[in-house]
């Protein structure tokens, strides 16, 4: 539908994005060795050993034991660090660049990681439950990255985000314009859409995880909706009081000290 270009949203309570940058380094370092520099073979046994396959999580098949890699119950996290290939990945990322520094600021760095690891694992099991008796691995960080978006939404909707659209047409909106169109285009697709290889379970599954996490799990404080914080009235009455005794005492002040020597 679009590209994420930049966000005029600086932060607000971490000096860098150092989850955000380091979940992106590992997604790539994971699809230079598992895809630009492995064998086809040796990529097909990862696919298969560490993605997530509905059949065998919901207890409906077996891998052979030669095949395993993880337990079942890790492919629900393992599998959003695979790609099947490097547009699939770039698109992933892009979005996380773009969108996932506001919501690690507003969740802090080790919040910020578990709610990335929750969204991803509800993706899984939502497209598991779309399609339990599906033998076909699942992979890819759309998950984690749809709640990333959700979360952004539901914290910036009234930001400034630049898109690209058709590919060439850089556009300023604000970001709810977007991102809920986005939003809406994955459960319709989720309805309708049942024989392309895209994932709208898994879309849907980060979605959701991702709204719902972002309120519960946000620092003390953080509003949604871009909403002003407002200082309670008895802290703005002592700052008041303050502000004026400062510029009483700067009147009662001899005029050379307040002007310098004339």
């Amino acid at each position: 539908m679009f590209i994420p270009l930049y966000d005029a949203n600086a932060l607000r309570h971490i000096q860098a994005q150092y989850v955000t940058i380091s979940l992106i380094v590992t997604n790539v370092a994971v699809w230079l060795v598992s895809g630009f520099l492995s064998t086809e073979a040796f990529q097909n046994e990862l696919l298969i050993g560490l993605g997530y396959i509905p059949a065998v999580a919901f207890g409906y098949g077996a891998l052979d034991p030669t095949l395993v890699i993880a337990p079942d119950y890790a492919t629900y996290i393992t599998y959003a660090f695979l790609h099947g290939s490097f547009w699939h990945l770039a698109s992933n990322m892009v979005f996380l660049w773009v969108f996932g520094d506001n919501v690690e600021d507003s969740l802090g760095h080790v919040r910020f990681l578990i709610f990335y690891l929750l969204c991803a694992a509800a993706g899984a099991f939502v497209h598991g439950l779309t399609a339990p008796h599906s033998e076909g691995p699942l992979v890819g960080a759309s998950g984690a990255i749809a709640g990333v978006v959700a979360a952004y939404m539901i914290l910036h909707p009234k930001v400034r985000l630049w898109i690209l659209v058709l590919m060439r047409i850089p556009i300023p909106l604000p970001a709810i314009v977007p991102l809920a169109l986005w939003i809406g285009y994955q459960f319709l697709m989720l309805l309708i859409d049942n024989e392309s290889n895209v994932s709208w379970g898994a879309h849907a599954g980060g979605i959701l995880a991702g709204a719902g996490l972002v309120v519960i799990m946000r620092r003390p404080g953080v509003p949604l909706f871009d909403r002003t914080l407002q200082t309670p009235k008895a802290v703005a009455h002592v700052e008041a009081a303050e502000s004026r005794a400062r510029v009483v005492a700067e009147a009662r002040l001899p005029k050379t000290i307040r002007w310098g020597r004339q």
